[in-house]
C-alpha cells in the first residue's frame, strides 16, 4: 500500500504536500527558504504536530544555509537562534514544533570543533534524521495501538492524525494502516472537523485513496454514531500532551471525549514522545492558539456569517486525563495513573 509522503528532503529543498488544496487537487510545493517554510507552517500547507516538528527542522536548515562558510562562531550562533526563535513563533501550540528546533540548535552548539560550513551539514543531517525517527515512532504506535483495536469492526476519529499529519504512518490512524497490512478491515468514521474540515478535507482524502473504509460525519453527529453502537472506540492524535496526561488536540476534541465516557466507549490518544511536555504539570499551562476570523465567516471563500460578527476562534481544546483510556506512544501503552506511567515510560 502506497502512502503520501508528506514531507520529503529532494533537489536540496523540502517538499511537502500542499495540504491547503486537498481534496480537490494534490499537488506538491517545494520550500527553499525558513520564510517559505514558516509560511507553510503558519497557513497550514504543513500540518499535524509531528509533520510541523519535522517541517521546522528543515526550515532551521534552510535559514542558515546561506551563512557563508567562512562566518564565525559567533555569527553563524547568532543567525541560528535568531531563525530558530522566528520559525517557533509561526504556531504556539504543539510542541513537537519547538522540540525539533531545540533539538537542532543543541546538535549546532555543541559541534565545538566544527566549522560553520560543516555545522550546517550536521543540521541537514539532523533534519533528515528527525523525519526518519517520525517514520520509526509512527510505525511503533501503529503496532502497540493495534493490539487495542484489532477487535474493532469500526473506530472514530476527530481532525486528521494520519500519515498527512506526520511523515507518512500518522499516529491515531497508525493502528487503522497497520490492521489494513495484516489483512484486518477496521472502519473509520471521520468527524468533519470544523472549522477547517481536516477530516473532511484529509482524513477521508486519505484513508480512500489507501483502501481503507472510511464514513464521513459532521462533527455533530458523533453522538448519535455512538449511541446507535456503530464505532467502538475512538482514536485521536495529540498537539501537547502535559506530565498528567492532560491532551491539547484539534478544538472539538474534549466533546468527542466527553461523549465517548458517556457512552463507554474507550477513548484512546496516540502521539510520540516527542508530543509530551514534562515542563507543564497539567493542561492549564498548555498555550493555544488562536485563529482568524475569517476561517469561520468566510471559510473557503464562501460567506457565511456577517463579516462583522464577534468570533472566537481556538484552534484546538484540552481534554482532561480522567477521559482518556490510553496513551498509546512508540514507548508502549500507557495507563493511568498518567503522572507515573508517563514519567516511567519517558524518564
Amino acid at each position: 500500500m502506497a502512502r503520501l509522503k508528506t514531507i520529503q528532503w529532494t533537489n536540496d529543498c523540502a517538499r511537502i504536500v500542499d495540504q491547503t488544496l486537498l481534496p480537490r487537487e494534490l499537488a506538491y510545493k517545494d520550500i527553499r527558504t525558513s520564510e517559505e517554510m514558516y509560511e507553510a507552517i503558519k497557513s497550514l500547507r504543513v500540518r499535524g504536530a509531528p509533520a510541523i516538528g519535522v517541517a521546522a527542522a528543515f526550515g532551521l536548515y534552510l535559514g542558515i544555509r546561506t551563512v557563508p562558510n567562512t562566518a564565525s562562531a559567533a555569527i553563524f550562533e547568532t543567525e541560528l537562534r535568531r531563525q530558530a526563535d522566528y520559525l517557533v513563533s509561526s504556531r504556539p501550540t504543539a510542541v513537537n514544533l519547538p522540540w525539533a528546533v531545540r533539538r537542532m540548535v543543541r546538535l549546532a552548539e555543541s559541534a565545538n570543533d566544527a566549522g560553520t560550513g560543516e555545522k550546517k551539514m550536521l543540521l541537514l543531517a539532523e533534519a533528515q534524521k528527525i523525519m526518519e525517527e517520525d517514520r520509526r515512532m509512527c510505525r511503533a504506535i501503529g503496532e502497540f495501538g493495534f493490539e487495542l483495536v484489532k477487535d474493532c469492526k469500526a473506530v472514530l476519529t476527530h481532525c486528521n492524525a494520519g500519515g498527512l499529519a506526520t511523515t507518512e504512518y500518522g499516529t491515531a490512524l497508525a493502528p487503522v494502516y497497520v490492521a489494513h497490512e495484516k489483512g484486518t478491515v477496521i472502519h473509520v468514521y471521520a468527524d468533519e472537523t470544523r472549522p477547517l474540515l481536516q477530516g473532511a478535507r484529509i482524513t477521508s482524502f486519505e484513508l480512500m485513496a489507501a483502501g481503507i473504509p472510511v464514513t464521513l460525519i459532521c462533527d455533530n453527529m458523533a453522538a448519535t454514531v455512538m449511541a446507535r453502537g456503530m464505532v467502538d472506540a475512538v482514536v485521536v492524535g495529540a498537539d501537547r500532551i502535559a506530565s498528567n496526561g492532560d491532551t491539547a488536540n484539534k478544538i472539538g476534541t474534549y466533546g468527542v471525549a466527553l461523549l465517548a465516557k458517556a457512552h463507554g466507549i474507550p477513548f484512546y490518544v496516540l502521539a510520540p514522545s516527542s508530543t509530551f511536555d514534562l515542563s507543564l504539570a497539567n493542561g492549564r499551562s498548555i498555550p493555544i492558539e488562536e485563529r482568524p476570523a475569517r476561517e469561520i465567516i468566510c471559510g473557503f471563500g464562501t460567506e457565511t456569517a456577517p463579516a462583522n460578527v464577534p468570533v472566537f476562534n481556538p484552534a484546538f481544546d484540552v481534554t482532561p486525563h480522567p477521559l482518556i483510556t490510553a496513551i498509546v506512544t512508540e514507548a508502549g501503552v500507557l495507563r493511568p495513573p498518567y503522572s507515573e506511567t508517563i514519567a516511567k515510560a519517558l524518564g
